[in-house]
């Protein structure tokens, strides 16, 4: 006999248009508040139950240098650098502050359930944002 179970990777509710424009705000100002310099820019995108969060990035000087070495334009190459976005996760919505995240793994190109830091599948988006900075450091 089969037995539904819960899966905090799967379903979740369409996020409402007030909902995304708080949370893209919410999102856009913890940001700012706690990663300033570390990107020129962020995306967030909706899509039914899921949002998207990407960031981009400005080359710094090394990898400047890097593309100099190499022999590379270096404008042409920091203007291509500067649109390719950085994946730091997919939120996907429960209610208000319940919130399941999926981790983007580069090396298999896909998002990967992930728990928060408190050990639990649901948590905030500013919760989520902090796990998925980590493709921020320098």
């Amino acid at each position: 006999m089969k037995t539904w179970q819960f899966s905090p990777h799967s379903g979740g509710k369409t996020i409402p248009p007030s909902l995304r424009t708080a949370i893209s705000t919410r999102l856009q100002a913890h940001a700012a508040k706690h990663y300033v310099g570390r990107y020129s820019r962020l995306e967030i995108k909706f899509r039914g139950a899921l949002c998207y969060i990407d960031a981009f990035l400005e080359a710094d000087a090394e990898l400047l240098n890097s593309w100099k070495q190499q022999g590379l334009d270096v404008a042409d190459a920091a203007a291509r650098y500067r649109e390719r976005p950085v994946h730091l996760g997919r939120l996907r919505h429960f209610a208000p502050e319940r919130w399941s995240y999926a981790f983007y793994t580069y090396s298999n190109e896909r998002y990967e359930p992930a728990l928060y830091p408190s050990g639990e599948w649901f948590g905030t988006p500013e919760e989520a944002f902090d796990i998925g900075a980590m493709y921020l450091e320098n």
